[in-house]
């Protein structure tokens, strides 16, 4: 009898805590609707006025809805795939009316954003994190709201402030840790890079750490000096945390458009990136960038911002993007 009593309460707290996922996934697909409203109107309106203000589907029809999107920041080479895909359908299947066409290009759209793996393998096996990016992009507030998110989960983590070449980045980094009740080392301003990652992974060690989250600089205008500091701390790594996972996140400024894209690209040339961090996404007309860096550097985005809390920013899924961005009901 009192196994089965037991079985009756695991099964309740379990249905309780599907419940509660959903509810709070829920809330943040609503959030999402909110914070995507500047780039729904930059990018939704304009694309109901063609389908609405056009009698047939023509070469003008499109090369409107091309202005729109390349306008809304999806990228010329997106862009041009969409608007491929979207003929090919439109043919295949015989269409005429222009508000026929909504469905398929929000489809068009969504298949643009597949990329081969978003795979979050750093939450479950011990994993350094490097976190890069320029400044001014939300970095450092990244690596605060990622240590809150995963102690909030049980997980032992270790911050290494290894940006020591902005000035109050460790003091920022500090303030974070702090109210995410972590470990941090390092932040001394001017201190070499090097040596407070060398001081963390042996703190990580010793602590028995799941994660070591690494705040480094983004001098993304000297790329040579950038490189040789990012070889160096993966050195390091590889010599004193043997067979550790390695995750490296780049953080862009949403608000930024295309410049994200730029800084994306050349971060990749010095980095082997595995995910994107896109920030304040609520306060852009530019969202349609989530489109352009999946879809031209096959790199998936892995974490997004609408706020400022730390469960203002949550993992990625393209086809929630999508949905929240079209007004698509979520049901979940």
């Amino acid at each position: 009898m009192f196994n089965f009593e037991k079985n009756i309460e695991k099964n309740l707290e379990a249905q309780m805590s599907v419940k509660e996922e959903k509810k709070e996934k829920k809330g943040f697909f609503k959030r999402l609707v909110e914070g995507l409203s500047k780039t729904r109107n930059n990018i939704v309106s304009g694309l109901d006025s063609v389908f609405s203000g056009f009698s047939k589907i023509d070469e003008e029809f499109y090369e409107e809805l091309e202005e729109i999107l390349i306008m809304g920041d999806l990228g010329v080479r997106a862009t041009v795939q969409i608007l491929d895909e979207l003929r090919e359908k439109v043919k295949e299947n015989h269409i005429k009316e222009p508000q026929e066409c909504k469905q398929l290009l929000i489809d068009s759209i969504r298949n643009q954003m597949k990329v081969d793996s978003t795979d979050y393998k750093f939450e479950n096996e011990k994993s350094v994190v490097l976190i890069i990016g320029v400044n001014g992009v939300g970095k450092t507030t990244t690596v605060g709201k990622l240590a809150g998110k995963f102690k909030a989960e049980g997980k032992k983590v270790v911050i290494a402030g290894a940006d020591t070449f902005r000035a109050a980045a460790g003091d920022q980094l500090k303030e974070w840790a702090n109210r995410s009740g972590v470990d941090m080392i390092g932040g001394t301003e001017g201190a070499d890079p090097g040596s407070v990652v060398y001081d963390a992974v042996a703190a990580a060690k010793a602590r028995n750490a799941d994660l070591l989250l690494v705040d480094t600089a983004g001098r993304l205008h000297n790329k040579k000096n950038l490189m040789n500091e990012l070889g160096k701390i993966n050195r390091i790594i590889e010599k004193e945390y043997a067979g550790v996972y390695k995750e490296t996140l780049v953080v862009l400024d949403a608000t930024t458009g295309q410049n994200a894209l730029a800084q994306a690209k050349e971060f990749s040339e010095v980095a082997n990136i595995t995910g994107i961090v896109l920030t304040k996404m609520d306060g852009t007309a530019k969202g349609g960038i989530a489109v352009a860096i999946q879809s031209e550097l096959s790199v998936p985005v892995k974490y997004i911002g609408v706020g400022e809390t730390i469960d203002d920013l949550q993992k990625f899924d393209a086809d929630e993007f999508i949905n929240a961005l079209f007004a698509v009901n979520e049901d979940q």
